[in-house]
């Protein structure tokens, strides 16, 4: 841009209203880069009445999980033995933390602020002279209890840290999920021993209504039996269970007859079925593929 324009665009800017032109005639900034864009409009500039809260930014420069943590961090940083802790030099270190974290949180500090009073104190006592005990021995050491604390927190500590390696379902590992389509074919409730025998129960029932006092004595076979059982099945879908017995030839005959039933289901000659609980029981012959 040539020094004379420069100039008429300074005067015709110096002589506009106060209100500001519309967007079409507003000149372009030429040459800066914009630090931001509000709502797709470039910002030039920084504006000067943003609010920014006071906790907006923190800086931690250690993260711990309370005033034992941070004791045991300062020991075991500098290798001093938790058994015998250089009480001046750990004290300087913590109270030093303590006044960073103070001037942040108050609320957080008031923790530590409890075991700096409580490592003073421990301190003051270490320099007065040694009191005996009741027993007329040595004075327990002032740090015992301190130590004790310590040793306890870092066991627990470490076993957390075992558990948190351990695989965990979820962050480490999904567990697998298979999808099996089932069979179209319907699949009968399998009959249980307690169904049978009710029913057989309600045949002997039915067999003592119409039984004859008559003596007689009869040779019974249960293979022949069989042979009719598997002769009254065949040709046929289904036959009810208790359409198999003969109540009119007496209980011998409705024994064999239920025996001879039992062993081609042993034999795998014929399936015993129900539908659904307490549904009749039906009796086909053995489905064998070709």
């Amino acid at each position: 841009m040539s020094t004379d324009a420069a100039a008429a665009l300074q005067d015709a800017l110096q002589d506009a209203p106060a209100d500001p032109p519309p967007a079409a005639l507003q000149p372009q900034v030429v040459d800066q880069v914009a630090v931001a864009r509000l709502y797709g409009e470039p910002l030039f500039r920084m504006p000067q009445d943003l609010y920014i809260p006071p906790d907006a930014l923190e800086v931690f420069l250690e993260a711990f999980e309370g005033p034992l943590d941070l004791l045991l961090y300062l020991i075991r940083k500098q290798n001093f033995n938790i058994l015998d802790i250089p009480l001046a030099s750990v004290t300087k270190q913590y109270l030093e933390y303590v006044d960073q974290i103070r001037q942040h949180n108050l609320e957080l500090a008031s923790e530590y602020l409890l075991m700096a009073a409580m490592l003073i104190e421990i301190k003051s006592r270490m320099l007065l002279p040694p009191k005996k005990g009741a027993d007329g021995g040595e004075a327990e050491d002032p740090r015992a209890e301190l130590v004790r604390r310590l040793v306890e927190y870092e066991q627990i500590k470490l076993a957390a840290a075992r558990l948190d390696q351990l695989p965990l379902a979820g962050r480490d590992f999904l567990r697998a999920q298979v999808h099996i389509e089932q069979s179209l074919a319907p699949r009968w409730p399998e009959v249980h021993a307690d169904d049978l025998r009710e029913a057989w129960r309600e045949i002997l029932a039915r067999a003592k209504l119409t039984a004859h006092h008559t003596i007689t004595r009869e040779q019974l076979s249960v293979r022949e039996h069989m042979s009719l059982v598997l002769r009254r099945l065949q040709g046929r879908r289904f036959v009810e269970f208790h359409d198999l017995f003969d109540t009119t030839r007496g209980v011998p005959v409705l024994v064999v007859t239920f025996i001879a039933m039992l062993e081609l289901s042993r034999e795998h000659l014929l399936e015993v079925t129900q539908a659904e609980a307490f549904a009749p029981i039906y009796v086909r012959l053995a489905y064998t593929p070709s």
